[in-house]
């Protein structure tokens, strides 16, 4: 008697279920080749490009892509508005659109479109944010320069350091976030635009006790295109360390503490 072997569905609970968002600024050389490697993984992925309006048109090969395929949509906007936002629009369409598993990925190869059934497995086990690692056993940097490879850790440092998170790459973009993660928090309170706006959805995910899990990835620096990140973005992760460090701090109690103590200090005043 032969044993039934499990479906596709039962292997792979994340099947159909599953939108990657890749944002993208001038990435022709790119994108066709990334969503080509995304729609052929298991499970039926389905891709969601954001594009800022590419002067290179990007935008119009994610319109031929999309035409072909109805796995794969396409989102323009009229300028480039920044990654966070992107990231919030391309939440908006998965949640509208009734996807349960949320991936975030670069669209220059950086990481592996391969790895992301690694993540998706992870949140169909329970976990809320998984996160694509360079910076966990297993994980690994190649090609990125000696300044890169400093500011990277030196983020990821200060993000441990003064704000506690425990995710060890909390600015990794290849990310796989649980529907009700992005449902629970408040992603208009969530105003940086940037890479920052990485570290703050991690910082986030964890304030609000939301689980999280990190997958070895190697992180490969891009070939083809040029990077996109800038020393505002460097002084605008920063900016968000000590926002959210300083938010983090009891304010109200203090100042409630302080109105106490003056109005008993008056109290004492008015009877002595």
């Amino acid at each position: 008697m032969s044993v039934p072997q499990p479906t596709e569905n039962e292997t792979l609970p994340w099947r159909s279920q599953a939108l990657v968002i890749v944002p993208t600024y001038n990435e022709r050389e790119n994108l066709a080749k990334l969503v080509t490697r995304l729609r052929a993984l298991p499970g039926d992925v389905h891709v969601l490009v954001v594009d800022d309006n590419s002067p290179d048109g990007t935008g119009e090969i994610a319109d031929d892509l999309a035409a072909t395929d109805a796995g794969v949509h396409a989102l323009h906007r009229a300028g480039k508005l920044g990654l966070g936002t992107a990231y919030k629009a391309g939440f908006a369409f998965g949640l509208d659109h009734g996807y349960r598993y949320i991936c975030t990925m670069d669209a220059d190869f950086s990481h592996s479109p391969e790895s992301v059934p690694a993540l998706l497995d992870k949140a169909a086990a329970g976990y809320d944010l998984v996160v694509g690692s360079r910076y966990v056993p297993g994980g690994d940097v190649v090609g990125s320069t000696p300044p890169r490879k400093l500011i990277s850790y030196g983020a990821n440092w200060l993000a441990h350091t003064i704000l506690n998170v425990q995710v060890r790459d909390c600015t990794a973009g290849f990310r796989c976030y649980r529907r009700r993660v992005l449902e629970s928090i408040d992603l208009d309170a969530i105003f940086s635009s940037g890479y920052s706006f990485l570290v703050e959805m991690a910082y986030r995910c964890q304030q609000a006790g939301f689980s999280s899990t990190e997958v070895p990835i190697i992180f490969v620096n891009r070939t083809e295109g040029s990077s996109k990140i800038s020393k505002t973005e460097i002084f605008k992760a920063f900016y968000t360390l000590i926002r959210l460090r300083t938010s983090a701090l009891p304010w109200d109690h203090m100042v409630a503490y302080y109105h106490r103590r003056r109005v008993g200090q008056a109290s004492d005043k008015m009877r002595g």
